[in-house]
């Protein structure tokens, strides 16, 4: 069986209609992504923006009627020009594609990520097996890269580590692996603390971790936190990470962009000495130690 993709460029203001249309006419899923180059890197709260050139994408089965697509698009033109372009895809397991090309990643001296599959020669290495189907980092984005660096330098030995905004659980598991006691993972999403647990059932870690919401008890007091999320939820934050660490508790903060290091070492100042500690693109690790007291 093949399969018909459509893309269509469009503004945001006119994206929902034109989703709306190629779901009329029989697309089985629809997505939108970035047609420029212009991120989105922290909306307001409340807030779904959409990219100043918006593209939509649908895939159809192999039998739908291109001018009947078309047609529906041109219902939807509202006086400007829709221009669709209509591939023919193989049938493959479309949300696994990706991997046939990711490799084996090193971070720091000893920790690498790898697919559940790939061959690793590395005297000393210490492997995280992840399978990114089930997941939603794998230590390719820069932020993660950051944290992952930061915990392989550290000696984690018996140590309880709180991964707050755990994702796929990359940093809990990473942890673990590299010597830490206990971890215990939080996350606003259920489908990642599942994903968190299938991969440290794959990594032979289940029984040592721990997953919640952030509206159950964070528990601790942990020895390390790791928080890779944006700055906005970091800041409001602050009071309850501190909450979970005693004086002389190390923390790593990422997912902050360089100019707003600046507000997140403020909104963590009365509690812990941050500073920038590492830096990959525009992105920045701020790290340091729980001050006594508070």
């Amino acid at each position: 069986m093949t399969w018909l993709q459509v893309k269509v460029d469009t503004a945001p203001d006119r994206a929902d209609a034109v989703e709306e249309a190629l779901t009329e006419a029989g697309a089985l899923s629809v997505t939108l992504e970035d047609a420029g180059d212009m991120p989105l890197l922290e909306p307001a709260p409340g807030a779904m923006p959409l990219w100043q050139a918006t593209r939509v994408i649908a895939l159809f089965g192999d039998t739908v009627d291109r001018e009947s697509v078309a047609d529906s698009l041109a219902l939807t033109a509202d006086g400007g020009e829709l221009t669709p372009v209509f591939e023919t895809l193989p049938d493959r397991e479309w949300s696994r594609v990706w991997m046939d090309d990711w490799q084996p990643l090193q971070f720091g001296r000893r920790l690498w990520v790898a697919p559940l599959e790939a061959e690793l020669d590395e005297p000393g290495a210490v492997v995280l097996r992840l399978d990114p189907g089930l997941a939603f980092g794998t230590g390719t984005h820069a932020t993660t890269a950051l944290c992952l660096e930061w915990l392989d330098g550290l000696a984690l030995a018996g140590t309880r580590v709180l991964d707050y905004g755990c994702g796929s659980g990359i940093l809990a598991i990473g942890a673990l692996k590299l010597g830490a006691a206990r971890a215990h993972g939080i996350d606003i999403d259920p489908q990642a603390l599942e994903a968190t647990a299938s991969n440290a059932d794959t990594n032979g870690v289940a029984e040592r971790i721990t997953t919640a919401q952030p509206d159950d008890p964070l528990g601790g007091p942990y020895d390390i936190v790791v928080a890779n999320i944006l700055a906005g939820p970091l800041m409001q934050s602050a009071d309850t990470i501190a909450r979970a660490q005693e004086a002389g508790g190390r923390i790593a903060l990422a997912g902050v962009l360089a100019e707003q290091a600046e507000d997140v070492i403020a909104a963590y100042e009365p509690w812990y000495h941050l500073e920038v500690g590492g830096e990959r693109d525009e992105w920045v690790r701020l790290e340091g130690r729980r001050r006594s007291g508070r």
